[in-house]
């Protein structure tokens, strides 16, 4: 639940640095509503505190404010009202709007893209994890240098602090070229060391599953579920940034490899993407993707192309996937009659969807069921008969090692 400002003093010990100010425009799309819905979200994982919501509709972006002057004339008051120290927009501004619109709102601009990278920059734990992340905000950092200061054009001048004939802007862009080189070097590094990785599990024929979906759809829970790792999961976006990954030992004395990865989004910023493309060969090399879809949201089937729109972008698109529906004990918002953990197969009769629980584990033994009958059938390719879950489902019991 996110905290409302109140006058008396209820968001009080928040400094100005997080009570922000929301704004989302809606431009005539169809999922305004659910986009809002996780605007907020994002803003509250983020640590913020909601001192004010604005909204309204246009046609398109105004060209130097992107919301217009009588809409920033709104928004300017109710940030000064509410003693906000910045205003956070639910859409991407260009280097230009951004910079107006401080001027005007004498206050810090935030849009989606960089809200994002500061989620994942609050969430990275390991050391590739922060790696990745601090290439996607100098990658993004680079676009606001140009123009972006009128302060950094200056020539450095005076005793003491004549430069080598760089401007500061100038200086600004060759460390931060050099600082993303450095980092890139040592993201090529890591990515030789989970190649060596993928080859050994190769050579010894491991079936390798990764976990795909749309953020906070239950990928870190029913990685727990399987596995018993203790991975974090909470109800927020983007709980998870590095990659994990367990051995199991199925039932049928099958062996298999499973990995947690990062969650997608709508409009994820490309420059994380490009940063987090040796996390995400995981995904690529995976033989079989578990796509976790949060079976109570009313935008799953949008969320469900987001995420393939991602894999497409990472070359993944190919990698054969399995839909899971996850949360079905959760009550759908649209109504509807409860659904209960079961199985759907294609016209090749392989099992496509399994509806499940992960939180409750219900339909746990199901997903297991397909897991067995998908590595069986990757490891004795095309031919031959696909066995029936039905009887695998009974020795289907999971361990870990």
């Amino acid at each position: 639940m996110l905290e409302k400002y109140d006058p008396r003093g209820r968001a009080a010990q928040a400094d100005a640095a997080t009570r922000a100010i929301l704004v989302h425009l809606d431009f005539g799309d169809s999922d305004h509503a659910e986009s809002a819905a996780e605007f907020r979200l994002l803003c509250a994982s983020a640590g913020l505190f909601e001192c004010g919501y604005i909204s309204g509709r246009r046609q398109r972006p105004d060209p130097a404010l992107y919301a217009g002057s009588g809409k920033v004339e709104e928004i300017a008051a109710a940030t000064a009202a509410a003693a906000a120290g910045v205003v956070i927009f639910n859409h991407m501004l260009s280097p230009a709007q951004q910079r107006n619109l401080e001027r005007a709102l004498s206050a810090r601009v935030v849009d989606r893209t960089t809200l994002i990278l500061d989620i994942f920059a609050q969430r990275a734990q390991s050391h590739e994890g922060k790696i990745q992340v601090e290439l996607a905000q100098l990658r993004h950092l680079a676009t606001r240098l140009v123009r972006g200061w009128t302060h950094l054009e200056r020539q450095k001048g005076g005793i003491g602090l004549r430069g080598p004939g760089e401007t500061q802007l100038e200086t600004d862009r060759r460390l931060l070229g050099e600082r993303v080189r450095l980092l890139t070097s040592r993201l090529e590094r890591v990515e030789r060391q989970r190649e060596v990785q993928r080859r050994s599990r190769s050579r010894g024929r491991v079936f390798s599953v990764s976990l795909v979906g749309y953020t906070n759809a239950g990928k870190s829970t029913l990685f727990n579920a399987l596995t018993g790792a203790g991975a974090y999961a909470a109800d927020q976006l983007f709980a998870t940034l590095d990659t994990t990954s367990r051995r199991l030992r199925l039932g049928s004395g099958q062996e298999i490899v499973i990995s947690d990865t990062v969650g997608f989004i709508r409009d994820l910023p490309h420059t994380l993407v490009a940063a987090f493309r040796a996390t995400l060969e995981e995904t690529v090399r995976a033989d079989l993707l578990l796509h976790v879809v949060d079976a109570s949201s009313p935008a799953r089937m949008t969320q469900i192309e987001e995420v393939d729109a991602v894999l497409r972008e990472i070359g993944a698109d190919r990698v054969p996937q399995l839909l899971v529906w996850n949360k079905i004990d959760v009550p759908r918002e649209e109504g509807g009659a409860r659904l209960e953990p079961h199985v759907e197969r294609d016209e090749y009769a392989n099992i496509s969807r399994v509806y499940l629980s992960a939180r409750t584990r219900a339909g746990l033994d199901l997903l297991r069921g397909a897991l067995v009958e998908r590595a069986a059938a990757h490891n004795r390719g095309p031919a031959g008969d696909i066995p029936d879950t039905a009887q695998l489902k009974g020795s289907c019991a999971v361990s870990v090692s």
